[in-house]
């Protein structure tokens, strides 16, 4: 198993994790504060080049209940952009959970509100890629 990249994708920023070479961890990379629709879309994929991905894994939200919302909408028109500009394969993982797992993590580690913006979208990448991670693991 190659390298493999997660994306948070938010409407202001998106949460960036890499996988370790041998897709065993899930590591924060960075916070990207988004410009504009292609200039993101180009930046993430150039990114992924850059980090030697083989996979790029692009967080889904969707409702508690599993129903799609707007945000949903939106992400799944960013992920289209993504796939149009790179030959990788570009899939989804539900992110249902992650960003709360990952104010959760911050506020318990007295991680101060001002700064939790800049880390929390990249700590959630990072679920979002340990989730895909696991599932990989076992074969679903």
């Amino acid at each position: 198993m190659g390298r493999i990249i997660a994306f948070d994708i938010g409407d202001k920023r998106v949460g960036v994790a890499v996988s370790d070479p041998f897709g065993n961890m899930a590591l924060p990379l960075e916070t990207y504060w988004r410009k504009g629709f292609k200039t993101d879309a180009q930046y993430l994929v150039d990114l992924a080049k850059k980090q030697g991905a083989e996979t790029i894994v692009c967080g889904l939200p969707v409702n508690f209940d599993g129903s799609e919302s707007e945000q949903t909408v939106k992400t799944r028109e960013f992920i289209a952009e993504l796939q149009s500009l790179t030959e990788l394969p570009v899939v989804t993982q539900d992110e249902r959970f992650s960003t709360m797992q990952s104010r959760r993590l911050l506020i318990e580690a007295d991680v101060r509100r001002e700064k939790r913006k800049d880390v929390i979208d990249k700590i959630a990448a990072s679920y979002i890629l340990e989730d895909y991670l696991t599932k990989l693991k076992r074969g679903v």
